[in-house]
Formats: structure tokens, sequence, C-alpha cells
């Protein structure tokens, strides 16, 4: 049986016909009780362990239930549920599950000098300057954008914030911030240089850097953690919904955020150091030396 198959025959079941207010605030409750069926089922295995011996055909019995509301709420909202599983493994399985996405490079075609650059060694400098401390970012030896600091009262490492620009191009092959401090926006193509490679393209990478900064903060900078907060992640996918990364999945922002907090935790801990960044095999480590 199909999933709209069996959606058909449990609507044979509704007594509460039609689509009013009514008629689905009780498959709603419907579906809120049977939920704490299942999980008063689940206390009961939790309590008693082996002595409780009908668990498997109880939790069958109170799937089903669940199942029968789910379909009904479904129906009443004009919805398949074929359509809504299918949806939700695409979900799924962008968040969880590696995809054979787009093609490795957003820029491929475009004139060697307005593309990322595939293979490079990045280092950050920690410098004190009068009363601040300050960092200075350098690729394969030329200075890259401006000396920053940590914009904050007290000292929280943001000013290391640059290593996340170079996950992303890293991790994503995404990042005009990083295209514009290599000076290599796509300007052969009007519209892909005022669109992807612009002001607002650029304020919304350092906005998503910004962003996660204050979540990783509350969460010990993602240190021994291997899963990022799915809200956190969506948010991101959304806030450059209009751009070209919006074909990343959540599982590479999940990467992405992970890599790039595993360096910057280093650098932040060492007082700067070298990072080998290789788009093409999505290497992104840090090391003490430009060599290693």
């Amino acid at each position: 049986m199909t999933l709209d198959e069996y959606q058909n025959e449990a609507a044979k079941t509704d007594k509460q016909k039609g689509k009013t207010e009514e008629g689905l605030i009780v498959p709603l409750l419907g579906l809120a009780g049977e939920t704490g069926s299942l999980l008063t089922l689940y206390k009961k295995w939790m309590r008693d362990r082996d002595a409780y011996q009908v668990l498997g055909s109880r939790i069958a019995e109170e799937l089903g239930d669940v199942l029968w509301y789910v379909a009904t709420i479904a129906g009443k909202a004009g919805l398949s549920l074929s359509e809504i599983g299918d949806l939700n493994l695409k979900k799924t399985k962008a968040r969880w599950l590696e995809q054979k996405g787009p093609g490795r490079f957003f820029d491929e075609g475009f004139p060697e000098g307005e593309q990322l650059p595939r293979k490079f060694v990045a280092e950050v400098r920690d410098f004190q300057e009068g009363n601040k401390r300050k960092t200075e970012l350098v690729i394969d030896g030329e200075q890259a954008g401006d000396h920053l600091t940590d914009n904050a009262y007290s000292d929280d490492g943001y000013r290391f914030h640059d290593v996340f620009h170079l996950s992303y191009a890293a991790m994503l092959g995404w990042s005009p911030v990083l295209r514009a401090n290599l000076e290599r926006k796509r300007k052969s193509d009007k519209l892909v240089d005022e669109v992807e490679d612009g002001g607002r393209a650029i304020a919304i990478e350092e906005g998503i850097a910004a962003l996660v900064f204050t979540y990783a903060k509350e969460h010990s900078f993602f240190e021994n953690v291997s899963v990022v907060d799915w809200g956190i992640l969506r948010t991101c996918h959304d806030m450059a919904a209009h751009l070209e990364v919006s074909q990343r999945s959540l599982y590479e922002w999940e990467q992405a955020i992970l890599a790039g907090y595993r360096v910057w935790r280093a650098i932040r801990a060492n007082g700067g150091g070298f990072i080998q960044c290789d788009l093409a095999s999505r290497v992104f480590e840090y090391s003490e030396r430009s060599g290693n």
C-alpha cells in the first residue's frame, strides 16, 4: 500500500468531515494525544524493561494511530501524504547526507584573475597596536583586506573571523568577502559582479559570520561538537537564498562552519598561524608552519 492509498482509505473512517476549524482541531488534538500515548509506552518500558512484554505490538498500534491522524490532517489541508514524504526526505538528506550537488566552483569559466584561488596558504598574524590587539591576513605573501580588531569591550577573538571567510571559500566554494579582499570580483559579467560579488552579498556573508559567532560563543565555540543546530544552519541558508551558495546543502554549511571553528580555535590559542586551503579537495587545516 502506498502512502496516498493509505490516506484515501483513512479518510473513509474520518467522522469529522470537511475542512472547518472544528474538523481540523479534532485530529490535531488526537495527534497530540497519540504522541503522548507513545511516550507513556516508552516510559513503561524504561521503568519495567524486560518485564514489559508487549512493547513491540503496542508501538506498532500507537504509531498506526499517529499515522492516521497525520494522514487526516494532511487531507484536510489539501496535501498529499506521499508528497509530504518526498519533501521530508529531501530535507533530511540535505541536512544529514553529503550530496552530489552542482559543480565544485561557481566561478568556473571566468577568467583566472576572477576566480577564487584553488590552492593557497593563508597566514593569520596577531599583533599589538597601541592598546588594541589586531590581526592581519596574508595569502601567499600578500596582505588581504584590512587589519581587524574584536570590535568588542572584551577580547573574544572575533578579530580572527577572516578564518570563517576562508572556510566558506574552501568548503563551499563561496566567499564574496574573500573575492573583494583578493580583488577577484567577476567584473567581466556586470550582473554577476553586482549580485554575487557586490556589497549586499558581502554584507550577507559578514552577517552570517557574526550570527554564527554569537551562537558559537554560547556553545564553547563548537569544541567537541559534531552537530550544528538546525535553526542556525537554516538561517544561514535562508540569508543567502538568492545567491549561488544557496545550491549548497545544510550538511555542507555544517561542515564549513565546524571546519572554520576548528581552525579558528587553533589560531586563537596560538596567536595566529597558517591555514592550508585546497578548494578542489575541500582541505582546510591549521598548521604552525607554512609548509605543513
